[in-house]
């Protein structure tokens, strides 16, 4: 699935508050097994795989990010 297939399959999930849970439900629609939530530490390497949610303070998801 490329990036932009991925964000037209979670843009269901913007707006909605993040949950640790839903890691494994983006893993599930996606097919990919890198989720990192948003304050989770992760490395600066590229990893083609990787979906980084990106949230606000109010922990309400604004979107994803592949870097």
């Amino acid at each position: 699935m490329t990036n932009g297939e991925v964000l037209k399959t979670l843009a269901h999930l913007v707006g909605t508050p993040y949950a640790p849970a839903l890691k494994d439900t983006i893993c599930a629609l996606t097919g990919r097994t890198r989720v990192v939530g948003p304050n989770e530490m992760c490395t600066h390497e590229y990893d083609a795989e990787r979906i980084q949610i990106k949230a606000g303070a109010d922990l309400l998801i604004q979107g994803f990010d592949f870097n």
